[in-house]
């Protein structure tokens, strides 16, 4: 029985939903917390045996102040911006024990571009001593502001069920 939690970054809710689908995929095997990264805690819960951590690739990477104010003037909500991202969390959050973790991301499948907020999260990561169980997985959006590509919903619930195996 595993207790994992899901800690996710969202401007316009395309990694909420890969989140969510990832957590249910978890769910086959044991218990989830899914949390947006503004409400995520402090240190690490005692009992956490599996982090996934995700959120949307901006500017090559995982975003920045500057990045989610430009998601705001594309339509974002102005709160998500004010609020500390994955980048933040990952740096000032307490971890006391070598749990292991997976990230992921959500990027626009075209145009092709270099770079990745989950290969991000994941290095970062494992400079704080964490170690991943699985490579980072990138699931895509149409746009910017557009939805997610058909079947990725389905693609992130079956990584998520694979996650424990």
């Amino acid at each position: 029985m595993t207790n994992a939690l899901v800690v996710f970054e969202s401007m316009f809710g395309n990694t909420e939903a890969v989140a969510n689908a990832i957590a249910d995929g978890l769910r086959e095997q044991g218990a989830v917390r899914v949390v947006e990264v503004g409400q995520a805690p402090d240190s690490l819960p005692s009992g956490v045996d599996l982090l996934v951590v995700g959120g949307p690739t901006h500017a090559f990477s995982m975003t920045r102040a500057n990045t989610r104010q430009s998601a705001v003037n594309q339509g974002a909500s102005s709160q998500k911006a004010a609020q500390p991202g994955i980048r933040e969390w990952i740096s000032d959050v307490g971890i006391s024990d070598d749990v292991p973790v997976a990230t992921f991301d959500t990027k626009v499948v075209k145009p092709h571009l270099p770079g990745s907020a989950a290969h991000a999260a994941d290095r970062k990561l494992r400079h704080r001593g964490l170690h991943h169980v699985v490579r980072p997985e990138t699931f895509y959006v149409t746009g910017t502001t557009g939805d997610l590509v058909d079947g990725e919903l389905s693609r992130a619930k079956e990584w998520g069920a694979a996650l424990l195996r």
